[in-house]
């Protein structure tokens, strides 16, 4: 949905656009997403292959194999294996406006998570999670701000996803996961901002009264949008968690197109070698 190529193509055929994003953190940190041709996909039952990459579902896993060349400032192979564990996989689904053109999908809120990729360092296991989004129209045209945190509990884990709609009005959506899965909505704490980002970002999370969220780890920074590792307050336990923030009045200005281009190469020609 943050292809500049895809918007410049009319955003006729999504096929035509089609990427597997990488982000690696910390030192040494990667990023790779590379848009491609119609040409490098392939869709089965449980498997999608784009490119030199793909995700297989096993029945009991997701495993994801990176074969992706990350872009500037640090231009490398980022090769290696993913495999993301479910402890429960969920049957929710959360439409962000009335009308279900946008739908959240947490397939699998809490999950191992181990990472095995040829690089020194890039070899671990540990917590992860599995969502995804759906929608059938443009960001842009149904949102203007939102935000969104996932906070591991002693519970379970807490999903936090907040939105200005262009229409006026606003979701806020609260739900509590446990570990075999169970969804319920739950009273969320008041919205509360917390300091902004490099690029003077605004954002905001969910936090008990009286206390302020904090960014522990800078994942992701850019224009219109950041990823980062923020520890809040939520019925008076202190929790950890990824959060994001995207600004879609700036994601729509025509300047960024270009400078997105810079970090989303197209390789339309690319093709499978059998």
């Amino acid at each position: 949905m943050f292809s500049p190529w895809f918007h410049w193509s009319g955003r006729g055929n999504p096929a035509d656009n089609c990427c597997i994003n990488v982000a690696t953190y910390g030192p040494g940190g990667r990023f790779a997403m590379t848009d491609r041709g119609e040409g490098a996909l392939r869709a089965e039952p449980d498997t999608l292959t784009v490119g030199p990459s793909s995700m297989r579902w096993t029945g009991d896993a997701l495993e994801i194999n990176i074969d992706e060349i990350s872009s500037l400032p640090l231009i490398s192979r980022m090769r290696g294996r993913i495999t993301v564990h479910p402890e429960a996989v969920t049957e929710v689904e959360l439409p962000l406006t009335r009308d279900g053109a946008h739908v959240w999908r947490p397939f699998a809120p809490s999950s191992r998570i181990e990472v095995a990729l040829e690089a020194p360092g890039w070899q671990w296991s540990g917590h992860g999670y599995f969502d995804a989004n759906f929608g059938t129209r443009p960001l842009e045209h149904d949102f203007s701000y939102w935000t969104w945190g996932r906070y591991p509990t002693s519970a379970g884990a807490t999903c936090f996803y907040d939105a200005d709609r262009r229409d006026g009005t606003a979701l806020d959506a609260a739900i509590a996961f446990a570990p075999d899965g169970t969804a319920r909505m739950v009273d969320a704490p008041p919205r509360t901002a917390f300091k902004r980002t490099l690029w003077a970002l605004r954002r905001e999370t969910r936090a008990d009264p009286g206390t302020t969220p904090r960014q522990i780890k800078p994942m992701l920074d850019a224009p219109f949008y950041s990823r980062s590792v923020v520890q809040t307050q939520i019925g008076g336990e202190s929790v950890q968690g990824v959060h994001e923030a995207l600004d879609l009045d700036r994601y729509k200005q025509p300047l960024l197109k270009p400078m997105l281009a810079v970090r989303v190469p197209r390789r339309r020609r690319w093709r499978f070698s059998d």
